[in-house]
């Protein structure tokens, strides 16, 4: 385990386009992950589930998740947790950025093997 703090700038993180309508940027640390999620109106995160915990934060827009087949539409200011491996979609309603927190951290997204995304 790196026991020396490291700073970063958004601004020198590389943005990755994940599918058409849906761009991200990520840091991860050792067991937790934050990413900057930007998604225009119309734009689909196709079902899936995994290990980690998640803290969806939408800071502009909205997004409608599907969770467990139930909807609930997330609005800017507000905060969704979801637990791991409960199964979710979402869709963007608005032109959404949000901030995705994840526990422990998503290798998919780290090795590219996200596939579920990509699609």
């Amino acid at each position: 385990m790196d026991t020396t703090a490291q700073l970063y700038k958004w601004d020198d993180v590389v943005l990755e386009t994940v599918r058409d309508g849906i761009s991200r940027k990520f840091i991860a640390g050792d067991r937790e992950m934050v990413a900057q999620i930007t998604l225009k109106r119309g734009a689909i995160v196709p079902e899936h589930s995994h290990e980690s915990e998640q803290l969806t934060y939408v800071i502009t827009g909205a997004l409608k998740f599907t969770l467990g087949g139930e909807d609930v539409t997330v609005r800017a200011g507000e905060l969704l947790r979801i637990p791991s491996w409960l199964p979710h979609s979402a869709e963007a309603i608005e032109d959404c950025f949000e901030l995705d927190l994840f526990s422990p951290i998503r290798q998919d997204w780290i090795d590219g093997t996200d596939h579920y995304f990509r699609r």
